[in-house]
């Protein structure tokens, strides 16, 4: 199939005007004191550019919960950022739930990601017996109880358990519909997918927000192992591009920085101003694509 032209990734590289763009960065909770320390340095390092929020991530099955609402509520309260804790379906029940959402309302967490979320160790998700069924529950319940501000997950290239791609836009609609304000799509490699998804989606009368989610390639080989769980495809660039760089890390983090930014471009060229970056807890990479991208650091009171 054709590739969109409106799409073409081309070089050299020139940053957009910084003014109207967007950012938001993702973590996941450590589970080591020296993990812990990254985790803080890397805030230090990507505070300054003023994010909408940060989001925290939550383990399957919730079995990091007690940690997430920890980083959650610290990263709100010690650095003045709006912090966002991921919630999911999966092993507890709506009173569980709902528990954890009131101390998130409580603690002055207003930001929450609904998710279904995964069965660990993997399996055929099945709902929890007395628990919310689906994302779209989850965010009507979470409704109930604040006016919380939900994003929910969208998927470029179709949730790899949907029947089709138009049940997975219909399941998109009922998370929107029950009170969703955005969607931070799966991290996809190639424009085009986001594009047409975008498309999509608008098409169907949806009008909040699609965020792009973007990962940048840390490590060839646990990008295809994200993938191959999200449903995400590998571009027969990606493998060759990093072929050779797995001893020089340094060079292989400039050409992944340099593959995210134009990313970034491309999508920024076709209307895009919000972008997600899912930064694996490390700053160095996300800051060089943002500051590509034309964004400077300013003071997080500023912001």
């Amino acid at each position: 199939m054709q590739s969109d032209p409106r799409s073409q990734m081309s070089l050299p590289f020139i940053p957009p005007t910084s003014c109207d763009l967007r950012v938001s960065f993702e973590f996941f909770p450590p589970k080591t004191e020296e993990m812990e320390k990254t985790l803080w340095a890397s805030l230090d390092v990507l505070a300054p550019l003023g994010p909408t929020f940060v989001s925290v991530t939550y383990g399957a099955g919730g079995s990091t919960r007690a940690r997430t609402h920890d980083i959650v509520t610290r990263i709100q309260h010690k650095t003045g950022l709006t912090a966002a804790a991921h919630l999911t379906c999966v092993a507890a029940t709506r009173e569980e739930i709902d528990s954890i959402a009131e101390s998130y309302r409580d603690a002055g967490i207003r930001h929450i990601v609904a998710l279904r979320g995964d069965i660990p160790g993997g399996g055929k998700y099945t709902p929890h017996a007395g628990g919310y069924a689906y994302a779209a529950d989850l965010v009507a319940g979470l409704k109930r109880i604040a006016d919380f501000d939900i994003s929910v997950a969208g998927y470029p290239e179709t949730h790899p358990e949907a029947v089709s791609p138009e049940s997975d836009l219909d399941n998109l609609k009922r998370k929107v519909d029950a009170g969703a304000s955005r969607v931070i799509t799966q991290f996809f490699l190639e424009p085009d997918d986001f594009l047409r998804y975008r498309d999509r989606v608008a098409a169907m009368g949806v009008s909040v927000p699609v965020v792009p989610g973007i990962l940048p390639i840390t490590n060839v080989d646990r990008t295809i192992s994200f993938a191959a769980q999200c449903g995400a495809k590998i571009p027969a660039w990606m493998p060759t591009l990093f072929e050779g760089l797995d001893d020089q890390p340094k060079t292989r983090q400039l050409v992944a920085a340099t593959v995210a930014a134009e990313q970034c471009r491309v999508l920024y060229e076709n209307g895009v101003r919000d972008f997600h970056f899912y930064t694996l807890n490390r700053a160095e990479l996300t800051l060089a694509i943002c500051h590509m991208l034309g964004l400077r650091a300013r003071s997080v009171a500023a912001a």
